[in-house]
């Protein structure tokens, strides 16, 4: 028997051929296939199927192109504890430290088997005051808590800090304070329309990436591709959502080290980027934008003659306004070897995105599992190699450059629209499709499985704050306390997309 079977991004296949293991072989094949670098968990996790515990592990290669599909079954109302995979690779802990929260599975060696999420339907019921923070018994350190209440609109979140005077000897991160049930709702709501707006609201900053990878679920399904237009508006979505984040995260990082010229100057520079959206859809976050086998706001050549204008205005002022934050000497002084995450680290936890490229780590979905234009473009990632704030920073300043070019070169060649409808189909019974995008912060997966009606009995999503929310912890430690907001800044995570 196969011991996984391979599919590409947004590939529908059918349920029954991924392979069932027994524990023992699916934990050797999963742990075998991190031990090379290429390789990395997109996703793993668990549901009831047929009165037993399915569990499905997809492991990404980021050299061929190819997603590895592994499955098999336990039953966790038994008086029985599994090896766990964290055991042999960290990059597993926080998927079956979810596991256990959801399903009661007990690991024999997970090294930091905790509550994860707290979720509303957690079948040993913890109580959020009940967390089992990790303590050090000395007379010379001391603990800070801050949170889960912050200042201004910031989301609920509790950090623990440990500190011997004002150095960081550790911190841990306590999320789970907010209880949407988004993928059950996903389940719930047998309305596209309603399952779309639900897409749109998984995080408020990435609007364009998780309904992206929504439409894509949803068009693998019902055998709908893309057509041109729509891989084109998506496309150039993605890439203005990753130039307007970024550059409010530039004002927010100036912010935090009291650079206020900075701040400013940029923080204007984001207003023009997302009043475009206005302009295309009517919503600055983009939302209404991206619906699944249909546009209803096409790009035209005069939204392309206003953007291209508010592009150009754009970049005289962020390249003048970047050069001078990256050069001035008190800048310097708060980002270089700030909050250092190492290669080692970054490939250790499974970072994605921005984090792990600002790290020397190569993932970038749009090289690794390419989709829409990204092949046409030649899309080749930033990288940078000290892991530390100003790494961080200086890949927003060359993402926010390379995106402007695909920008400018996809807006000399817009594709005409069509005002036929797309005829959807239903979606195919039986059925297993994965979707992996690429958005400003990193790394999005979707996964969905049909039962033999074509309806919809699991719906998965997993935010790149999933992997990186531990990468933050790692960069405070031995840094002075008070560089936590620039460490937590450069980072820019997102609590409702890790809180699901």
């Amino acid at each position: 028997m196969n011991k996984y079977i391979t599919i590409n991004n947004n590939q529908a296949i059918d349920f029954d051929t991924i392979p069932l293991l027994k524990y023992k072989d699916f934990l050797k094949v999963n742990t075998t296939f991190l031990n090379d670098a290429l390789n990395h968990c997109v996703n793993y996790y668990g549901f009831h199927h047929c009165g037993k515990l399915r569990l499905i592990n997809c492991i990404a290669n980021d050299e061929t192109e190819l997603i590895y599909l592994t499955s098999t079954e336990i039953n966790p109302n038994l008086d029985v504890a599994y090896n766990s995979l964290t055991a042999h690779n960290t990059a597993f802990h926080l998927f079956e430290r979810e596991i256990s929260e959801n399903f009661g599975v007990r690991y024999i060696d997970h090294p930091w088997l905790k509550p994860m999420r707290y979720p509303i339907d957690n079948v040993n019921n913890p109580k959020m005051d009940d967390y089992p923070f990790y303590h050090i018994k000395s007379e010379e350190i001391h603990e800070v808590g801050v949170g889960p209440i912050h200042a201004g609109i910031i989301e609920p979140g509790h950090f623990r800090f440990i500190c011997k005077g004002e150095q960081i000897l550790h911190l841990e991160i306590q999320l789970g304070y907010q209880h949407r049930g988004v993928e059950n709702l996903f389940i719930t709501k047998n309305n596209l329309l309603q399952r779309t707006i639900l897409a749109e609201s998984i995080a408020g900053d990435t609007t364009v990436g998780h309904t992206t990878a929504f439409a894509n679920i949803w068009e693998s399904l019902c055998e709908c591709p893309p057509n041109s237009e729509i891989k084109f508006a998506r496309t150039l979505a993605l890439e203005l959502e990753r130039i307007a984040i970024h550059t409010g995260d530039l004002s927010a990082i100036c912010s935090d080290i009291a650079y206020q010229q900075g701040s400013a100057v940029f923080g204007r520079l984001r207003t023009p980027l997302i009043n475009f959206f206005q302009s295309w859809c009517g919503n600055r976050l983009a939302k209404g934008l991206i619906r699944v086998g249909n546009s209803n706001h096409h790009f035209t050549k005069e939204l392309g003659n206003s953007l291209r204008k508010i592009l150009i205005d754009f970049e005289k002022d962020f390249e003048e306004m970047i050069e001078k934050f990256l050069h001035h000497p008190g800048s310097l002084s708060r980002l270089e070897k700030t909050g250092v995450v190492s290669y080692e680290q970054a490939l250790a936890i499974g970072a994605v995105g921005l984090t792990a490229r600002s790290s020397d780590l190569e993932r970038d979905i749009r090289v690794s599992h390419p989709f829409y234009n990204y092949k046409k473009l030649n899309h080749q990632y930033e990288i940078k190699h000290h892991g530390d704030v100003y790494s961080r920073t200086q890949m927003r300043r060359e993402e926010i450059r390379q995106s402007l070019g695909y920008i400018y070169q996809m807006l000399e060649d817009i594709p005409a629209f069509s005002n036929e409808p797309t005829a959807l189909k239903n979606p195919k019974p039986n059925t297993f499709t994965l979707s992996l995008v690429e958005g400003w912060r990193g790394e999005i997966c979707h996964c969905a499985i049909t039962d033999k009606s074509g309806d919809l009995i699991h719906y998965k999503i997993k935010d790149p704050s999933f992997h990186n929310w531990m990468a933050l912890a790692l960069s405070v430690r031995k840094n002075e306390i008070s560089d936590f907001p620039i460490c937590n800044k450069s980072f820019n995570l997102s609590y409702c997309g890790f809180d699901l």
